[in-house]
């Protein structure tokens, strides 16, 4: 991997965990997640004309990925709003690389070194030991949601490693995807939630700018980063972005976050370091 890649990937996780917390802040989170979807496919709907659109064998892993985006923004909002982020965030981020990185090497057949498994699992064991060490806000209700999204997130990490691929337009096959994601979600609120979800997009639509640009940033350059590296090694350094949350969660969200889960901070950076040098 070159340092141009993983330069790219990092400021993909630093960009992932502001918007999830913009989620995490917002009043009502499911709509919260609904206008950071909203504004995403606002601005890939503005993009796509002048982009060359993917290939038609890509379009099956468009739709497969669009349905999984949907359920993980619905789960990411109900883990935000029964949990911390500080305990769901990590188990989210953490149990999905080490899925990805099990399926992706049979599947996609991208066998990986040993260096690079031993940065896989590094950086799971810190971020799962994050999420054990935060595991007080919301109980066995978050840690349930919360496993059940990084399902979510390994398979659509896998669907879209692979129709990137196949797309031969990384941009239009991530913009395609937001936008499919971004239609249901905005349906559903306007039929079912119509007055509070126009309110919330009308008092906090900076915020609702800022999270549908950083969803769609993120998620774009990590799949541009795994036309050039293996999957499972990029869905691994990606999950960094805890080391972003952590920070966040503690100066923004004003989270309790002590010595034990710097030290987990700490080993999730050393597996960074493991799957550069990989």
């Amino acid at each position: 991997m070159s340092i141009s890649v993983f330069a790219v990937v990092m400021f993909a996780a630093l960009l992932h965990a502001t918007w999830n917390a913009i989620v995490k802040g917002a009043g009502d989170k499911l709509l919260g997640a609904v206008q950071v979807a909203a504004f995403g496919a606002l601005i890939a709907a503005v993009a796509l004309p002048f982009l060359p659109q993917p290939a038609v064998a890509s379009w099956p892993y468009i739709v497969a990925s669009s349905v999984l985006q949907v359920l993980y923004m619905s789960l990411l909002a109900r883990a935000y709003h029964v949990a911390d982020m500080s305990q769901t965030y990590p188990l989210m981020r953490g149990t999905a690389p080490l899925v990805v990185a099990l399926v992706g090497s049979l599947w996609l057949r991208e066998p990986l070194s040993v260096t690079a498994w031993v940065g896989v699992a590094v950086i799971c064991a810190g971020i799962l030991s994050m999420a054990w060490l935060g595991r007080g806000g919301g109980g066995g209700k978050g840690l349930r949601v919360a496993l059940l999204n990084a399902a979510v997130i390994a398979g659509y990490t896998l669907v879209d490693g692979h129709g990137v691929r196949l797309s031969g337009a990384p941009a239009a096959y991530t913009l395609w995807g937001m936008l499919l994601n971004g239609i249901p979600l905005v349906g559903w609120a306007l039929v079912f939630r119509r007055r509070p979800f126009l309110d919330q997009a009308r008092r906090q639509w900076r915020r609702g700018v800022v999270g549908g640009f950083g969803s769609l940033t993120s998620y774009g350059l990590a799949l541009w980063a795994m036309t050039l590296a293996p999957v499972a090694v990029i869905a691994a350094l990606r999950e960094s972005s805890i080391l972003f949350g952590t920070a966040i969660a503690a100066l923004v969200l004003k989270e309790r976050v002590g010595p034990r889960r710097v030290a987990a901070a700490c080993l999730i950076a050393a597996g960074a370091m493991v799957l550069r040098l990989a």
